[in-house]
């Protein structure tokens, strides 16, 4: 989604990778009439609300209740801290014209060049193709900007809707893990996909740029 880059954030040096760990550079991405910005601590009462929708809470592992302290901490623990530890790279897809927000991806930056995919829409967004054009243009950002090598998806066995958001951008469905999930304090099984830099299937004429 982004084949020229206004920015680069820093890559992992070569060697073992459990060395390194560094900050990413918070980024905006444009990608088509969708962009991609980090959240901001206005963000926490949308993230509130969006979380209390029940197709949300169905197969994402929230608190519950889930309270507005719950979204801050998201907001501001993990969405903002993420950049600056280099561990997560959490995006808000806004309407690029009107910057209505839509939903959310995010990845959960490993040390070894590798990274698990996570995502959610706004009720009011879904079925419009939101959050499967945003996770593909974070999904080539990360390849592209990164250097990462494999990014991985995992959802609850059932998460249809999950599923073919994967599968649309172009992750490869391995298998099913046994208990390898935990929703509201139970093991679940899970379905696990991958996705390598060559099997992206959605590109588009987009930009990243860093955030001021």
């Amino acid at each position: 989604m982004i084949p020229q880059a206004h920015g680069k954030a820093e890559r992992w040096p070569d060697g073992p990778a459990q060395e390194y760990a560094h900050p990413v550079i918070p980024t905006v991405i444009d990608a088509d009439w969708l962009r991609l910005r980090p959240f901001t601590t206005a963000d926490i009462d949308w993230v509130h609300q969006v979380s209390l929708d029940p197709v949300v809470q169905r197969f994402i592992d929230l608190p519950s209740p889930y309270r507005r302290q719950d979204a801050e901490f998201f907001v501001e623990r993990l969405a903002l801290d993420g950049w600056s530890s280099g561990t997560r790279a959490e995006f808000l897809a806004e309407d690029a014209d009107t910057r209505q927000r839509l939903g959310r991806v995010g990845l959960h930056l490993r040390e070894d060049r590798t990274a698990e995919i996570g995502y959610w829409a706004d009720p009011s967004a879904r079925g419009l193709g939101v959050v499967s054009s945003a996770a593909a243009a974070t999904c080539q950002w990360a390849f592209d900007t990164l250097g990462l090598e494999l990014i991985e998806w995992r959802a609850e066995v059932g998460n249809h809707a999950s599923r073919r958001v994967a599968e649309k951008v172009g992750f490869r469905v391995e298998g099913v893990l046994r208990r390898r999930l935990i929703h509201r304090g139970q093991r679940v099984d899970a379905w696990v996909g991958s996705l390598l830099p060559t099997e992206l299937i959605h590109r588009s004429t987009g930009a990243e740029h860093n955030k001021p």
